[in-house]
């Protein structure tokens, strides 16, 4: 364990979380609603600190960032608990599980960085369930990583408090944002959770210099209107220019939402123009075949630069993050 940062001490052993916009009281005993801060004693503790259930070396595209040193591995590491309820969780064992349901061995920053190096992994990956909810551990694993060399990007889904946000900041280089929806409703009905905070945060990384990278799994029926998807496309647009990446990626069943189909690839092919008409230059798509949506173009040429399969780099064209005519291309390169 490890005693939590942002949170304050209440009357009769209570304690606030102030880490995530929920801002749980937690009375002594008890969890916070991500199940992975305690109240122990009239202190708030880490229950997930070097207590990763999930370790694994990934392709850096898997994450997905199509920007940031492609063709990399990445040692992506995740804990048990969120604060967030999404009932399309494909990590939903990780992510709806308290950190007793797991046997797990300990793993210090020390060994995790270790762990990176040995395996030639230049980046780690803070990821698999949310990972403000193992904040400290993350915080202290970037530093090590850092001091080594080594880059830190995180999977989120940006619903953290401003002041952690901005000290995370100093720590990672990457962010991939999962905006879910432009709309509310679906927040409140599918996530258990608001919008506003994770506008903010994505406002907050752009402006800290932290490389970004937007994804938006589409759910038929759900979250698969057209208008919203344009929307959204306006507002990354006005707020962070063109030349963040947008992901759209495919829903397929599971959690909570098994009852409903797969997402069609026509519906992100729309969405995927829809971004481009607005002026966004570099739109993706993801978790099913695609070719265009798959490979990296010059926006002002139109060049291949960036051949993938499935999650595989098989040519990378970009030399000094430009194209041959002269573009520059946005992003984190070799």
């Amino acid at each position: 364990m490890r005693e939590a940062s942002y949170y304050k001490k209440l009357d009769n052993d209570n304690v606030q979380c102030e880490l995530c916009p929920r801002n749980c009281i937690i009375k002594k005993g008890n969890y916070g609603f991500c199940s992975a801060r305690k109240n122990i004693d009239g202190k708030l503790y880490s229950i997930v600190y070097a207590r990763p259930c999930a370790m694994h070396i990934d392709p850096i595209e898997k994450k997905p960032f199509y920007h940031f040193m492609p063709g990399e591995n990445t040692l992506s590491i995740g804990t048990a608990g969120c604060n967030l309820e999404c009932k399309h969780c494909q990590n939903w064992s990780m992510s709806m599980a308290k950190p007793e349901d797991f046997f797990v061995k300990e793993i210090s920053p020390e060994q995790v960085v270790e762990n990176a190096i040995d395996n030639d992994c230049k980046i780690i990956s803070y990821t698999y369930n949310e990972p403000t909810v193992f904040y400290e551990y993350m915080i202290d694993c970037a530093k090590l990583a850092r001091k080594k060399g080594l880059k830190n990007i995180i999977v989120s889904n940006g619903f953290i408090n401003p002041g952690p946000l901005k000290e995370l900041c100093k720590h990672i280089n990457g962010a991939n944002i999962d905006l879910k929806s432009f709309d509310n409703a679906f927040y409140k009905k599918i996530t258990n959770s608001w919008i506003e905070p994770v506008l903010e945060s994505l406002k907050i990384l752009k402006e800290n210099n932290v490389w970004l990278e937007i994804t938006n799994l589409i759910i038929p029926k759900l979250n698969d209107d057209l208008e919203k998807i344009k929307e959204m496309c306006i507002w990354i647009k006005e707020n962070f220019g063109d030349d963040v990446p947008l992901h759209f990626t495919a829903f397929y069943p599971c959690y909570k939402l098994l009852g409903y189909p797969p997402t069609k690839p026509d519906i992100l092919i729309k969405a995927r123009n829809i971004a481009l008409d607005t002026g966004i230059k570099y739109v993706y798509i993801g978790n099913i075949p695609s070719e265009d949506g798959n490979n990296t173009y010059c926006p002002k040429c139109g060049k291949l630069l960036i051949d993938r399969s499935g999650f595989g780099v098989t040519t990378n064209n970009i030399k000094k993050s430009k194209c041959d005519c002269g573009e520059k291309i946005d992003g984190i390169f070799n």
